[in-house]
């Protein structure tokens, strides 16, 4: 069968697997054109996809009634129109699970990383700030004796609970659609309301879905809610945030420090105002950026693709 291929990420691992198939490949790291993309998934049975690639309706009509799977590697999938393809009887696969630990453990690092102030304690260094002991010097906050908040108990959320309970941390709470017992025994994790996270918390990590429910619902009242001395971190999708909120809560010290691995929109453009404050740590959505997770994203997309083309179940299939 005939089917398309984004990405070099992806066809390194995929190649092989897939050489039974006809296969155009877009043979880049950088987003493919939209106007290659167009022309590329004309008449495709088959196409894998990256977060990075927008699949509409107007990929979609390209791509013609041929078109009978879409498998993305990411676990994420705000980047495809579901209701058109659901509509059209498209199967997709996405790559869950895969990427948990790599993310989480991306999740610890920037919470430490803004708390503790390390990316102003390098620039320290490097500019020449660094003079003598000081008692009040790049103070931060520690995690020990803390209460952490976290939005949405999913796969992610518990593996970042699971690395910071033994830093000490006193109490976890949670927030989401519903509870989740069985899931927050582990932590012994106490379900409440939003805005009763976000007066607690001294700490508040974002591992939820995007969903119309969760866009943009870390506002300027959150924000407001938090404690001066909090710190916010987001490794889940850039939209939940509302970035303008979130800058001025910074900039008046509203909250103490912002941790982002996500942003709206990716990549950030350089003179964001975000990036002109100390207190907040941007990185470029490296959550799952290890050899081995992406390596295992790419066999798990391509399996993914591969079932669907043969008619098979997939191993992660999304339900439509």
């Amino acid at each position: 069968p005939a089917v398309g291929l984004r990405g070099v990420s992806a066809g390194v691992g995929d190649s092989q697997m897939l050489r039974r198939c006809r296969v155009q490949l877009w043979d880049s790291e950088e987003p493919v054109p939209r106007a290659e993309l167009l022309a590329g998934v004309a008449g495709k049975r088959g196409l894998l996809c990256l977060l990075s690639d927008r699949i509409d309706r107007e990929v979609l009509d390209a791509a013609g009634p041929n078109l009978k799977v879409i498998s993305t590697m990411s676990v994420g999938f705000d980047h495809l129109a579901l209701d058109e393809i659901k509509k059209r009887g498209i199967r997709v696969g996405y790559t869950p699970d895969i990427l948990t630990d790599a993310t989480a453990e991306l999740s610890v690092a920037l919470l430490l990383s803004a708390c503790r102030r390390l990316p102003e304690a390098v620039e320290q260094v490097k500019s020449g700030g660094w003079t003598t002991w000081k008692p009040l010097w790049m103070c931060g906050y520690g995690l020990s004796d803390s209460t952490v908040g976290i939005i949405g108990l999913g796969r992610i959320g518990q593996a970042v609970a699971r690395r910071l309970k033994p830093f000490g941390v006193k109490k976890f709470l949670y927030t989401g659609s519903r509870p989740k017992p069985e899931s927050a025994a582990e932590f012994e994790a106490e379900f409440v309301p939003f805005m009763r996270l976000a007066e607690e918390s001294d700490f508040i990590v974002v591992t939820c879905a995007l969903t119309p429910a969760t866009q943009g619902m870390c506002n300027k009242e959150f924000f407001s809610r938090m404690k001066k001395t909090a710190v916010f971190v987001n490794t889940s999708r850039g939209a939940v945030v509302n970035q303008e909120d979130l800058y001025n809560a910074l900039a008046q010290g509203q909250i103490a420090a912002a941790g982002l691995d996500v942003t709206t929109p990716e990549p950030l453009p350089t003179d964001h105002p975000l990036l002109s404050l100390e207190n907040c740590v941007v990185l470029p959505h490296i959550g799952s950026a290890t050899y081995a997770t992406r390596s295992t994203m790419a066999v798990l997309a391509a399996d993914n693709l591969l079932a669907g083309l043969r008619g098979e179940p997939m191993p992660h299939e999304l339900v439509l």
